[in-house]
């Protein structure tokens, strides 16, 4: 019988809170693959090293629109 996980409910009832919480595991995220980079290139593995790179990047990138984003809903809401 599979087992159903029940999604956890936010803590916050607040709009940007999911926001807020994906920008945080972006940013967290880009510096957890430094280390994935450096064991994958420790081993010789430069395809997974690259890989890792990419996500860096696209992790990067998400931030990056995550900041923004905020950054305009915090001023649309100080209005």
């Amino acid at each position: 019988m599979a087992t159903m996980t029940k999604e956890q409910m936010s803590p916050v009832r607040d709009k940007n809170y999911d926001l807020l919480h994906t920008l945080q595991m972006s940013l967290e995220n880009i510096y957890r693959m430094d280390t994935y980079i450096s064991d994958a290139e420790e081993r010789g593995d430069t395809e997974l090293a690259n890989w890792f790179r990419k996500i860096q990047e696209n992790n990067r990138k998400a931030g990056d629109q995550g900041k923004q984003m905020l950054m305009t809903r915090m001023q649309q809401e100080g209005r």
